[in-house]
């Protein structure tokens, strides 16, 4: 059984994730708000390229899932990543 698919899958996936996220308006990295214009078209061909992917190695039925399982985890992530590693440039009010 080769591993080739199922990493290309999930790897692709997950630039799917990020290229979302970096076409949002809610992006924190800037090195990928350069992206924002056309992150959302790549991200959506990137989904469909994983979910072909998946869909070729496990069936229509569990591709679906596995497809939508870990491209909801990354788009979860991202956020959380984002904000943990990117400079606080929120301005915050004292009391």
């Amino acid at each position: 059984m080769s591993l080739l698919l199922p990493v290309s899958a999930f790897i692709t996936g997950v630039f799917s994730a990020l290229a979302l996220y970096a076409g949002s308006a809610h992006c924190r990295w800037p090195a990928l708000q350069r992206w924002r214009g056309v992150g959302t078209w790549i991200g959506w061909m990137l989904a469909l390229v994983s979910l072909a992917l998946w869909v070729a190695d496990l069936g229509v039925g569990a591709g679906l899932c596995v497809m939508l399982g870990t491209w909801m985890l990354a788009l979860m992530a991202f956020p959380y990543l984002a904000a943990w590693t990117s400079p606080a440039n929120d301005t915050q009010v004292e009391r």
